[in-house]
């Protein structure tokens, strides 16, 4: 999509902190971390959500990224969470799929505010 952020962070249109990336997947550092550890992983080509009809292999590749990006990172060992949001009441921001790896200090039971 023309006007969407990560797709333009997967073309390399715009500057991104690049974790990893392959063929399919590319993940880049949170612009607003949560947790020291604040890393996102979408799949090069645009899907709005998990429910997108996203073929099995293209999801089975942004997960299999999740355990590089954690030994990457260094959370490998001591624990990570991850999250994906979907649509409006998930929270969703950026409509293009996204997982987040968040890390690397004991996760709080609540993030954010809950309004």
């Amino acid at each position: 999509m023309s006007d969407c952020l990560f797709c333009k962070i997967a073309s390399h249109e715009i500057d991104a902190t690049i974790v990893y990336e392959d063929d399919y997947v590319m993940a880049f550092e949170d612009i607003n971390p949560q947790l020291p550890v604040h890393t996102l992983i979408i799949p090069k080509q645009h899907y709005a959500h998990v429910g997108d009809d996203v073929p099995e292999e293209i999801l089975g590749k942004v997960f299999a990224a999740v355990a590089k990006v954690a030994k990457i990172k260094g959370v490998e060992e001591s624990g990570y969470r991850i999250v994906a949001n979907t649509g409006e009441d998930g929270r969703q921001t950026v409509h293009h799929l996204h997982v987040h790896v968040l890390g690397g200090a004991r996760m709080p039971i609540r993030m954010g505010p809950a309004d």
